[in-house]
């Protein structure tokens, strides 16, 4: 009953809120992240791009698994870089390289 003060909002809408909650910090990553284990995560959490924070909780920016996978699959790749080292230069680079 979500109209009741005493009882608050119906269990249905918790469920719900806390569902959304879940799925959207699943797609969250930090930028200190290699690509590798981003690539990971998206097959955990069956997704398709991941929204990157900095060390503060600011989102920086996105990553999806075909830019993902176009730097992975670079000549250029080292299991070494991380998300915050992706720019659309490396993207570029990356692309080109991998046609």
């Amino acid at each position: 009953m979500s109209g009741d003060p005493v009882r608050g909002p119906s269990a249905d809408t918790v469920v719900h809120t806390v569902a959304h909650a879940v799925e959207e910090a699943g797609r969250r990553v930090w930028d200190d992240m290699t690509v590798e284990v981003a690539l990971s995560v998206m097959d955990g959490a069956r997704v398709g791009h991941l929204l990157v924070r900095d060390e503060d909780g600011r989102r920086t920016g996105l990553v999806t698994r075909a830019r993902l996978t176009a730097v992975r699959d670079s000549s250029a790749y080292t299991d070494r870089i991380r998300l915050r080292d992706l720019s659309d230069a490396d993207l570029a680079l990356a692309l080109a390289l991998a046609h």
